[in-house]
């Protein structure tokens, strides 16, 4: 794959999220739905980082994504705070869940790592956007 490909993964991989925040979620209400929209928003970053570190000619890059990410803020420490954010999403995502008001408007997923609502999802959604969005910059501004 080249960055091409993985740019557009990552794209595709948000505008499933989006759709999973405002159409999915809307009707449903579930935390099976919330957390089924982190995992794509971890799929989007996964991208996002294989692509900037292809981008900056890493050599051995990791299968494991965890590793992939460690890669990026070693070569990036910029993307500290980011790398942050990712492993705070990947805890939630691995961690046993319940749901708390499902079918209802405040419905939220209750992990061990952090609970997450509707309002924290989107901001999530939002964050991995910027990251995204600030990857591709990069990377456009060394073509």
């Amino acid at each position: 794959m080249d960055f091409e490909d993985y740019k557009e993964s990552a794209e595709q991989e948000l505008k499933r999220a989006d759709h999973l925040i405002y159409v999915t979620l809307k009707y449903t209400r579930t935390s099976e739905v919330i957390k089924n929209t982190i995992k794509r928003l971890i799929s989007a970053i996964d991208f996002a980082a294989l692509e900037a570190l292809k981008y900056l000619k890493v050599k051995n890059i990791s299968d494991i994504p965890r590793r992939r990410i460690k890669q990026l803020e070693e070569k990036l420490p910029e993307f500290k705070k980011e790398v942050k954010f990712y492993l705070l999403m990947k805890g939630i995502d691995a961690a046993p869940y319940s749901g708390k008001e499902e079918y209802r408007k405040n419905v939220t997923l209750l992990t061990p790592a952090g609970d997450v609502n509707v309002e924290k999802l989107k901001s999530f959604f939002e964050r991995t956007i910027l990251l995204v969005k600030n990857i591709d910059e990069m990377i456009n501004k060394g073509k």
